[in-house]
C-alpha cells in the first residue's frame, strides 16, 4: 500500500478507493493523534465536520462522524460549507480537530478527507504519517495495541451546528477593508460548497450579485463550471455587463476571476493585486509574497519591480502556508487560485480572496483589468502525461538531461518544469517562454520524453 495522504488529504474514487471503512478508520486514528483521546483522563474532545455537496459525501460524513464519536469525540456537524469555513470554525470554536469531506476541483465520482489540527491548520507531514501509521497498525494490520473504546457516557455526542453558516459569513464581512457598493459581480459557485455562502457574503458587503453554478444536486459539482471551466463565467460577465466575475472550485478554497471583457485573471495576477494593496496598507510583512515553482515568471518580474520579494515553494498550498508561518509572511498562494491571507485565514479561502479583490476594485475605482495589468503573463504550456510512473520523475537521468537541454534552448526568458501530480496519477509538464509557439514545441517534446522514460 502506498502513502494514503497526498498533497491535499486522502483522495480517490468514492466507494472504490475511498470507502466508508477507510473513512471510519482514519477518523478514529485522527481522534487518537489529533485529539489525543484515550491519553489523558477526563479529556473531552470536539471535532467540526463539514462537506461539499457530492452525493458520496453523505455516506462518508456518516462514517467519519461514527468513527469520531466511537473514539469519544463530540462532533459538531456544520453540513455543506467550504473547506476554509470548516478550518475557520475549527479555530473559532476551539475544537481539537476539523474534518472536511471534499475532492475540491475533481469530478463528482471522487471524494476526499482533509483533517485540520487545533486552530484550523492543515497537517504537517509528520502528523499525517502518525495518523496513517495508527490506522494501519490498528485497523489494517492489527499489529498495534487495540483502540481504547469508551462506553456509556464516554462515547461522543453528535450535534448539528447550524450557526456555522452565519458565523463564517460574519467573519468574512468583518475583515473587509471597505464595502463593495456599486459593483456588479457574477459568481460561479461550481455547484459546490460555497453555493450559499459566497452570494450571501458578497450581497451583505454591498455588491449586486448574479449567480451561476449555484444549484448543487450532489451530482453536478464542477460539471462544466467553476474555476476549472471558465467559459460559462466569461460569457455571463459579458452578457450582464458586470464589472467582473469570480469563480470558485467545489470546496471554494480557490478563486479565479474574469474581467469585464471576459478575460481570465489567474491566481498570480490576483496575488499581485492583493500584494500591492497590502504593501500600501503596511500589512505585507517582510515586503514578501509566497508563491510556488509554478508561479509565472511575469509575476516574479512584476513583484521585483515593486520592491516585493517572491519566495517560491513546492507546488501545494500547504507548502506555501508552511513557508508563510515559518517566516511570518502575510500573503501567499498559487497560480491555480489558492490564495492565503494569513491574518484572516489559516488556509486558502476562495470567497475571502474574491471579496478582497472586489474591495480593491471598489476602493481604487479602477477596473480589474487595469489592476491586473501590473504583470505581464509569459506564455505557459501545461501538458498532463497520464499512465506513467510518476514516482521516478526526480530520479530519471533521461528526464534530467531533457529538462537541461530544454532550459538551455529557452534561455533566460523561459523555463521547464516536470512534477508528479499530488492528487492524480500523472506527470505535469510545464514550459514557460516569451514565445507561445516555442513553449508548445518544447513542452510537446518533453511530454514525449516523459512517456518514453516513465511509461
Amino acid at each position: 500500500m502506498g502513502r494514503l495522504f497526498g498533497t491535499d488529504g486522502v483522495r480517490g474514487v468514492a466507494n472504490a478507493d475511498l470507502t466508508a471503512e477507510l473513512a471510519l478508520g482514519l477518523s478514529v486514528a485522527a481522534a487518537h493523534v489529533l485529539a489525543e483521546v484515550g491519553t489523558f483522563g477526563g479529556h473531552r474532545a470536539t471535532a467540526v465536520v463539514g462537506r461539499d455537496p457530492r452525493a458520496s459525501g453523505e455516506f462518508l460524513e456518516a462514517a467519519v462522524v461514527a468513527g469520531l464519536a466511537s473514539a469519544g469525540v463530540d462532533v459538531l456537524r456544520v453540513g455543506v460549507l467550504p473547506t476554509p469555513a470548516v478550518a475557520y470554525l475549527t479555530g473559532a470554536l476551539g475544537a481539537d480537530l476539523g474534518v472536511m469531506l471534499s475532492a475540491s476541483h475533481n469530478a463528482m465520482p471522487d471524494n476526499g478527507i482533509k483533517f485540520f489540527a487545533r486552530g484550523g491548520h492543515k497537517l504537517a507531514d509528520e502528523l499525517e504519517d502518525r495518523i496513517e501509521a495508527a490506522y494501519l497498525e490498528n485497523t489494517v494490520h492489527r499489529t498495534g495495541p487495540p483502540w481504547q473504546r469508551p462506553t456509556g457516557a464516554g462515547v461522543g455526542r453528535v450535534h448539528v451546528f447550524d450557526e456555522g453558516f452565519d458565523r463564517y459569513v460574519a467573519h468574512l464581512i468583518g475583515v473587509l477593508p471597505n464595502r463593495l457598493d456599486g459593483l456588479k459581480i457574477v459568481l460561479d459557485e461550481a455547484h459546490g460548497a460555497a453555493a450559499r455562502v459566497s452570494p450571501e457574503a458578497f450581497a451583505r458587503a454591498g455588491a449586486e450579485v448574479i449567480t451561476i453554478g449555484a444549484e448543487p444536486d450532489g451530482l453536478n459539482i464542477n460539471d462544466g463550471c467553476g474555476s476549472t471551466h471558465l467559459d460559462l463565467l466569461k460569457a455571463s460577465v459579458v452578457e450582464h455587463g458586470a464589472d467582473f466575475g469570480i469563480a470558485h472550485d467545489g470546496d471554494a478554497d480557490r478563486c479565479l476571476a474574469v474581467d469585464a471583457e471576459g478575460k481570465e485573471v489567474d491566481g498570480d495576477q490576483i496575488l499581485a493585486v492583493l500584494a500591492l494593496a497590502m504593501l500600501e496598507a503596511g500589512t505585507l510583512r517582510g515586503n514578501a509574497v509566497v508563491g510556488t515553482v509554478m508561479s509565472n515568471l511575469g509575476f516574479k518580474i512584476a513583484m521585483e519591480r515593486e520592491g516585493i520579494h517572491l519566495v517560491q515553494t513546492a507546488v501545494g498550498d500547504r507548502y506555501v502556508l508552511e513557508s508563510m508561518k515559518e517566516h511570518g509572511y502575510a500573503l501567499g498562494g498559487e497560480q491555480s487560485g489558492h490564495v492565503i491571507v494569513l491574518d484572516h485565514a489559516t488556509t486558502g479561502d476562495g470567497t475571502l480572496t474574491g471579496l478582497m479583490l472586489a474591495a480593491r476594485v471598489a476602493a481604487t475605482g479602477r477596473t480589474l483589468a487595469d489592476l491586473a495589468a501590473i504583470m505581464d503573463r509569459l506564455p505557459q504550456v501545461l501538458i498532463n502525461v497520464p499512465d506513467v510512473d510518476k514516482s521516478r520523475v526526480d530520479t530519471s537521468a533521461e528526464l534530467a538531461l531533457a529538462v537541461a537541454e530544454a532550459e538551455h534552448e529557452l534561455g533566460s526568458t523561459g523555463r521547464a518544469l516536470l512534477r508528479p501530480s499530488g492528487t492524480e496519477p500523472l506527470v505535469r509538464v510545464m514550459v514557460e517562454a516569451a514565445d507561445i509557439e516555442q513553449a508548445r514545441s518544447v513542452a510537446g517534446r518533453l511530454a514525449d520524453v516523459v512517456k518514453s522514460a516513465l511509461g
